[in-house]
């Protein structure tokens, strides 16, 4: 499956979740069902995924963690905030070009309705 299949089940599995939970919790709360959820539809995913920054040879172990890796090729980076702002896409694009993926999805669940906390974040896609 591509990266563009894959989002859209993860867009319908954060919906789901936010439906049943509403905003209000605590990201870790959110990864971990959004992990049930994803389990329960049989896509794979991969929780707090560790990274190294790289630079012309050198490596960085400087503990940069992932949110959420799904099938191995979408990056998930969840927020509960008030806003999202160009710091988190940049973050995240950030996460996209040190792991060579294409695609990431950052979600805000802090959101009345989830489409409005949804944004697609693209390397090279």
């Amino acid at each position: 499956m591509d990266e563009n299949g894959i989002s859209r089940i993860v867009v319908g599995a954060a919906i789901e979740v936010h439906r049943e939970l509403g905003p209000g919790l605590l990201e870790s709360v959110y990864q971990q069902c959004l992990a049930r959820e994803l389990q329960l539809q049989e896509m794979p995913c991969s929780l707090e995924e560790s990274i190294d920054a790289k630079y012309k040879g050198l490596k960085f172990d400087v503990g940069y963690r992932l949110d959420m890796v799904v099938a191995d090729k979408v990056i998930v980076e969840l927020k509960v905030v008030e806003t999202i702002l160009p710091v988190h896409k940049a973050q995240l694009l950030s996460y996209l070009k040190l792991s060579n993926r294409k695609l990431g999805l950052l979600l805000n669940f802090n959101v009345p309705v989830m489409k409005d906390g949804i944004r697609r974040v693209v390397n090279k896609l």
